[in-house]
């Protein structure tokens, strides 16, 4: 179990990094102005070795990346799901316990709560079922 969570977590710095990575790279049009001299000074790199680098490190992070999403999706497959109570609704819950220190009395009138006019309960012969 510990080499699953140490698995995501490098899933996700691995994830973070490939993004920072993808952000931080020029667009295709931003290459006519930097072979013209323009933007060779702004790099840490040079004109041409901050896009081979970057490639690179993307190319790696991604492939990192899918192969860990790989290791993680086999891993999960195996996982027996815990069993919801909420999956079976045909199967009745099991009878709970009555407790016998409280009486049980059906009384057939009742008085309404907050109110003095008692509520009469219907015959149980008249109820649908």
């Amino acid at each position: 179990m510990v080499f699953y969570e140490v698995l995501v977590i490098v899933y996700l710095i691995v994830a973070v990094m490939l993004i920072g990575f993808v952000l931080i790279q020029q667009g295709k049009g931003a290459g006519m102005g930097a072979s013209f001299g323009s933007g060779g000074s702004n790099t840490v790199f040079g004109s041409t070795g901050s896009g081979n680098f970057l490639t690179r490190t993307t190319a790696v992070l991604a492939t990192l990346f899918f192969v860990i999403s790989l290791i993680l999706g086999n891993q999960t497959a195996d996982k027996e799901k815990a069993v919801d109570e909420w999956q079976n609704l045909e199967v009745p819950m099991a009878e709970q316990a009555v407790d016998s220190d409280i009486p049980v009395s059906e009384p057939s009138m009742s008085a309404a709560p907050g109110s003095d006019v008692p509520v009469t309960e219907a015959p149980k012969e008249d109820v649908p079922n």
